[in-house]
Order: C-alpha cells, then structure tokens, then sequence
C-alpha cells in the first residue's frame, strides 16, 4: 500500500475529512513538486524591487530559480542558467539574490560569458573556440519564464500552457486591484523557517475560527463580534454591541480592537487609519444597536478616504467598494500567496515548501505614500527563528500552534482532520483542487475550481467535478 501512488491513495474522498499524511508523506510531498508547482503561478517579487532599467532579483522554489529584471521596455523574466554550462547568473540559484546590471550585465562568473537585461548575450569569452551553430543569437539568448504583473507583484509560471492570472483567479483579482493594491509599498518583511508542511500553515489562515483561543486580546475585546460569527447562531450585527454600555463604550471597543489588530499586523490596519478611526465622534451615531457599528465603520471609513487622499495618497474609496467590489478579510491567490486588507493598507503572506514538513514563511506590511515620500525598497527579509519574540504579536501567535500542529498530525490513530463544512470550506477545497493537479484534471477545470476561492475565508465546501 504505501507503494501505491500517493495521489491516490491520500486523495481526498470525504470533502469534511483530509487525510493527514498528505502534511508528511514524503511520496506526496515529491508528487506536488512535481505536479503542482511547475504549473500554478507563483508570487516571485514586488515590483518596487526593481524599479530602475538592470534591476533584478532572484526568486526560486524547488530547485527552479528565475531572473526578474527591469528591461528598457518593461519587466523581463529568465530562468536562471547561463547557457554554456549551465551556472546561475544571477545569485547560486537557491533565490534571494538582488541587483543592478545595467552596466555590466549578466557575467556567469564560471567562463565570464554575458547576458544583459534583455536576456541578449554580450559577450563569449573565446568565440573562435565554437562551431558557429553553438554561437546562435536566438539560441543563446536566455530563455525566458512566463510572467505576469498584478496588484503591485510580479507573478510567474513555469507552465507555458497554464490559463493567465484572470482566468486562474477570476474575479477576486480584479477586486483586488480596484483596492490599488499596486500603489501599495511594503515597509518591512519578516522570514522564517518553520517546521511544518506548507499546507498546514497556509490552513491557519483559512478561517478566523480560532481567533478564541490563538488570539484572545481580540476575543477579549469584542467577543460579540467573534461569538456571533463562532460561538452561537443568533449572529448579526447587534451582537457586537453591548447594551450595558454606551454609544462611546461600544465604539471604545471598536477601536481597541482595531488598534489590536493594528500592533499585532501593521498592515492589516495601519496607525494611520486607527489614529482617523478615533476622530469620529459617538454621538453622531444612531441609538439603534443595529445601526451603530455599522454606521461607524462606514464613517471611519469615509473620514479615512478624505483624509488620506487629501494628504497626497492614492487610496480607494472604502465604501463605494464594498458596494461594488466587496471582499473577505483575508483573500487567498492559490497556491501560496495571500493577502489580509482591512482598510487601506494590507498584510501579505507569502509560503514556500523546503521539505515535507519544512517551509518558508514570509510577511509583509504593505500602505500608500504620498508620491515622492516612498521608502526604500525593502529589498531583503528580516530572517528570524519561528519562535522569536520580534515577530508582531497577531502571527507570533499563529506559530505558536503550526509547529505543534505538525508533531500532533503525526499522532497514532489521528488518520484525517475533520472539518466544518459550513466554515473551513477552504481547507478542504484548497486541498481538492491540489488533489486536481495531482490527478492530472484539466487547466480549465482546475482555473475554474480556483476560482471558487475567492471569497471563500469562513467559507463553505464547493463541490467540483472531478
């Protein structure tokens, strides 16, 4: 049995019940890199990274690495080999790496042959050494990684034939740019290694349901709003309030739990907007318990429109977008990149596998600036163990628990995790479309599976056909 082909044998078969050892079977694991990877879009840099005409950085997974590059017409992408023996040309190939080759170029520092930012080669060390057919321009030239532009990333694809980011994604994307996500910077970037199968942290993630017992300050400080959507089902927006209180304390509560969520994600909610949050006067707000909140977060996000536009950003209407373009609070861009925006600014999630039960995490906090008052690129993480206390609070939290979730997945009898179908949708779906690849399903069948995920934080169970 355990010879049997992994992609079948922990294949999801009961949508609320995945299989634990597709988090540490190795077999599955190596059937992923080899099914998976290759053909879905992968997150491989920011764009303010490389801003400049010779810019570049390395990006790589899996043993695969690219060259993203700032050409004379736009952003170019390269895998990383140099095309006479095969060296990296850019960094050692293991990702990471970053700079400028506009003045020189690309050199592979084995023989000293040269590329510039256009993939051309400049320069072989020796030409008359070289059958002419060897020396091609068009068979020298680096070859090319398709790539795509959206929400202020460069995106790429090993898989010429794989459908485009709209087609994968569909309609999330869209969303997503309308919240100008491109004019967003990041103003730091963490890293960590941590032990634990990739899907096991990208599933942290995938419902706030364990917001009770992971992040209690923020149950703590409104549990109505938690216990509406999680604890019992008489729900809605009067639970959020406390009648005891009033109109003031409730909005006090509010605001500590956006200031919270402030401290312990940066980007998730700025300073900037928790600072406007706090302008908006109570007594302005209905009596009514069922219309205060709502009608003060519509004016917090109002005032932080005005006032944030008015200061020079470019940000988004708050409220014409959650009429026009609503999204979840977290949107996930399959397979490992996602994205938390709350108001104007947002977190970024970023997850790559560097073994069965070992991957890289990475975040950014991402805001607008007034143009001409951009930072520098954060051009490198902040690399810290899992377990450092320099993380902010919010995902010092969530590692807390992934680690040890892993070790427990591995726990005698322990065959599957069961789900809710009604709000850990997404593991399961997650875990089905991978199921998909895996199997060898159509690219139009699995874009539009993926595409299901959009929206689908707290979500329910899809079903798919295959």
């Amino acid at each position: 049995m355990a010879d049997a082909d992994p992609a079948i044998r922990l294949k999801v078969t009961d949508p609320e019940r995945i299989p634990t050892p597709r988090y540490y079977d190795e077999a599955f694991y190596k059937a992923e890199c080899e099914k998976l990877w290759p053909h879905v879009w992968q997150m491989a840099c920011r764009l303010e990274q490389i801003q400049n005409v010779g810019d570049w950085v390395e990006y790589s997974n899996l043993g695969r690495s690219v060259i993203i590059v700032r050409g004379k017409n736009g952003v170019r992408a390269f895998h990383n080999a140099c095309r006479h023996r095969g060296l990296p040309l850019a960094g050692k190939g293991d990702g990471g790496a970053h700079g400028n080759c506009k003045a020189q170029g690309f050199i592979c520092p084995f023989h000293g042959w040269r590329w510039n930012a256009e993939g051309e080669n400049t320069f072989v060390y020796g030409r008359h050494l070289f059958d002419e057919r060897q020396l091609d321009a068009g068979d020298l030239a680096l070859r090319p990684c398709r790539h795509e532009e959206a929400i202020g990333c460069v995106f790429i694809n090993f898989d010429d034939n794989a459908p485009t980011l709209v087609e994968t994604w569909g309609p999330i994307l869209g969303k997503l740019e309308t919240r100008l996500q491109g004019d967003q910077r990041a103003e730091w970037w963490y890293a960590t290694e941590l032990p634990a199968n990739w899907k096991t942290a990208m599933e942290a993630f995938m419902e706030g349901y364990h917001v009770m017992r992971t992040h209690p300050q923020l149950q703590r400080a409104v549990p109505g709003l938690y216990n509406s959507m999680y604890g019992h089902d008489t729900g809605g927006i009067g639970d959020q309030v406390n009648p005891n209180w009033t109109k003031q304390q409730n909005i006090d509560a509010q605001l500590l739990n956006l200031e919270l969520l402030s401290d312990g994600m940066a980007g998730m909610i700025h300073a900037k907007e928790v600072a406007i949050a706090r302008t908006i006067p109570a007594d302005i707000l209905p009596d009514d318990p069922m219309q205060m909140v709502m009608h003060w977060f519509g004016a917090v996000q109002h005032a932080i429109h005005a006032t944030l536009s008015a200061q020079g950003e470019n940000v988004p209407d708050l409220n014409a977008l959650a009429v026009s373009d609503p999204i979840q609070a977290v949107e996930f861009l399959f397979p490992h990149y996602f994205l938390l925006p709350f108001f104007t600014s947002t977190s970024a999630y970023r997850i790559r596998p560097t073994g069965p039960e070992t991957c890289l995490f990475e975040i950014w906090s991402l805001t607008h600036f007034v143009p001409g008052t951009e930072p520098a690129p954060v051009m490198e993480p902040t690399v810290l163990p899992y377990d450092s206390d320099q993380f902010p609070p919010i995902p010092r939290q969530d590692y807390s628990n992934i680690p040890i979730q892993q070790k427990g997945l591995h726990a005698h009898g322990f065959d599957f995790m069961r789900l809710s179908k009604n709000i850990e949708g997404m593991i399961s779906n997650y875990n089905r479309i991978i199921d998909g690849h895996l199997a060898g399903v159509t690219q139009a069948k699995l874009a539009a599976a993926t595409q299901t995920l959009g929206g689908n934080f707290d979500g329910k169970i899809h079903d798919y056909d295959f």
